[in-house]
């Protein structure tokens, strides 16, 4: 979940905090805030529970799910992704379990967090982590009702990067994972 920013000495400090809106995924507030000069400004900032990106890699390439996205509309390739619902909570690996299973049927044997990251930073305190999932097995998936367009498919890695190149993959959470896997790869003999 994310949290107010905290006041840093000659940074930005908070002088009040309101919440705007909530809705079961998310919230909104604006901060008053005192620049280091002494001048006031807003800040809006959303709030939404930290999430999870799994790379589901075997064969040399990567279990991938596509799904509308109502705010760009558009249909787009990413990797499994997502928060827990309102009131549930766990560990990261937990999530990523649950999301890698309800959305492409798989479970993993072997979990390794590559990272965490913002995805968001400049309006948005949520965080993900990233985890790199091998040991594959199949199953059913058990989708969540809003993502009942969603499609799985394994796509190879070479095939991966293209569709980043020709704008199939657009999601900025599923290229900063990429980078993170292909960093683990290079330390990892």
């Amino acid at each position: 979940m994310t949290r107010p920013a905290e006041s840093v000495p000659g940074i930005i400090r908070t002088v009040s905090s309101r919440e705007v809106y909530r809705n079961p995924w998310l919230s909104l507030r604006e901060d008053v805030v005192e620049r280091p000069d002494g001048t006031h400004g807003i800040y809006s900032v959303v709030d939404r529970p930290d999430y999870v990106v799994v790379i589901a890699a075997e064969r040399g390439g990567f279990h991938m799910v596509e799904q509308y996205r109502y705010p760009v509309g558009g249909r787009y390739w990413e990797f499994p992704q997502g928060c827990f619902p309102d009131g549930r909570t766990g560990t990261a690996e937990e999530l990523g379990r649950t999301e890698l299973a309800e959305e492409t049927g798989l479970s993993a044997a072997s979990w390794t967090p590559l990272g965490r990251l913002y995805g968001w930073h400049g309006a948005s305190g949520q965080a993900f982590t990233v985890f790199l999932a091998t040991g594959l097995s199949a199953g059913v998936p058990q989708r969540e009702h809003e993502e009942q367009d969603m499609r799985h498919h394994w796509i190879a890695r070479a095939e991966f990067e293209q569709m980043i190149r020709t704008g199939g993959i657009r999601d900025d959470s599923t290229t900063a994972a990429y980078l993170l896997l292909l960093m683990h790869e290079r330390a990892t003999p």
